[in-house]
């Protein structure tokens, strides 16, 4: 059964974006070629980045979701952990949707369940770095109190990775989500980075940028400059499945 934990000031959760996915596949060929991880410069190269500095968010991002580890103490040693679904699959990249046993309710409508329960989008583990908007998809759904939800619009946010652990939050537990585009400072919020990339982290503004904090000491706080973040929603409510 799905386990309903109010929880308004934990989660992490992101997807991966193709920047981040073809970095991912040329680390992976090179270790099985050459043995040894690629440079910053030859990643940068294969890329078509014009700074090393892209490459070092793009590995800070992969090791975040769990993709990759760097080692310790060594130059130019990174460690595959593991590949997308869908192209250990499949050998191709496409965006995938992890699908449950759902209502296929239109999102906002009273489930079958009853009044108290409303039945919402569900967006699942998507491989690609697309905006949240562009996700809805509604076939699959989820039912969850009435009484989580304020007013507005909602969707639900399958989360991936350990990037809040010490949150208490989990991979595979789901994130419920009010649609707003500003939020208060020290909220959790769906963010859209540089137009390119989703991610669920605190927010924190300070002067004139804007930070996306984990809540896994592994992981770095990312700066940004406030027109490179959007927020898409923040978060009010989590499920978990035991």
């Amino acid at each position: 059964m799905w386990l309903v934990l109010l929880l308004f000031h934990i989660l992490g959760v992101s997807m991966l974006t193709r920047k981040q996915h073809d970095l991912l596949m040329y680390v992976n060929q090179c270790l099985k070629t050459e043995g040894i991880s690629p440079s910053f410069d030859e990643m940068k190269d294969a890329l078509g980045l014009r700074s090393k500095s892209g490459i070092h968010r793009l590995i800070t991002a992969l090791e975040e979701r769990g993709f990759i580890r760097r080692l310790a103490h060594r130059a130019r040693a990174l460690e595959v952990l593991k590949l997308p679904e869908t192209m250990a699959a499949s050998g191709g990249f496409e965006p995938s949707v992890i699908r449950g046993s759902f209502n296929k309710t239109l999102p906002g409508q009273a489930a079958s369940g009853g009044a108290n329960v409303v039945s919402l989008p569900l967006y699942g583990r998507i491989a690609a770095g697309t905006p949240i908007e562009a996700l809805r998809d509604h076939s699959v759904t989820m039912d969850v109190p009435a009484g989580m939800l304020g007013k507005g619009e909602h969707y639900a946010v399958e989360v991936d990775g350990d990037s809040m652990i010490e949150a208490g939050i989990l991979d595979g537990d789901v994130a419920i989500i009010e649609r707003c585009e500003t939020a208060e400072n020290g909220a959790i919020v769906v963010a859209l980075v540089d137009k390119d990339e989703v991610t669920l982290k605190r927010l924190r503004r300070k002067g004139g940028s804007v930070a996306l904090e984990p809540a896994n000491k592994k992981f770095e706080t990312r700066i940004f400059p406030p027109d490179r973040v959007q927020v898409q929603g923040r978060m009010i409510g989590l499920v978990r499945k035991y």
